[in-house]
């Protein structure tokens, strides 16, 4: 039996998670879902429950066309503040795992500024 790579793309903020599942050159998309897909309440849509959840739905999605491993890329908004990755994307892989899925390689492509943003507080820092 042949087993068939996917490319798991998360992009998760504090305030919702979105996933796009490609094949391996990144051209054809096979599955997407969010965090609004699976939750009632607009402010669930970035919690830990709506990754698990959308995860879940995935990784159903992904086994019906026979994909069993996969490749994550998982993503936050980037700036110049430190560690704004959203709760719900460390679930959402554990989730996949929980599925079945076998996950070979996990890359964290959130883009960081080059001394490319403005840090808040003006020329002299925040007095107080």
């Amino acid at each position: 039996m042949m087993t068939h790579k996917a490319i798991v793309n998360i992009f998760s903020s504090y305030n919702n998670i979105v996933m796009t599942a490609t094949d391996l050159t990144g051209a054809e998309t096979i599955s997407t879902c969010s965090g609004g897909q699976v939750v009632k309440a607009s402010k669930d849509t970035g919690s830990q429950f709506a990754g698990t959840r959308a995860a879940e739905r995935m990784a159903d999605e992904l086994k019906e066309r026979e994909f069993t491993q996969l490749i994550i890329k998982y993503r936050a908004p980037g700036g110049n503040k430190a560690n704004n990755t959203g709760p719900s994307a460390q679930a959402a892989i554990r989730a996949f795992t929980r599925a079945g899925m076998t996950i070979t390689r996990i890359e964290d492509v959130t883009p960081i500024a080059h001394d490319g943003t403005k840090s808040k507080g003006g020329r002299r820092g925040r007095r107080v």
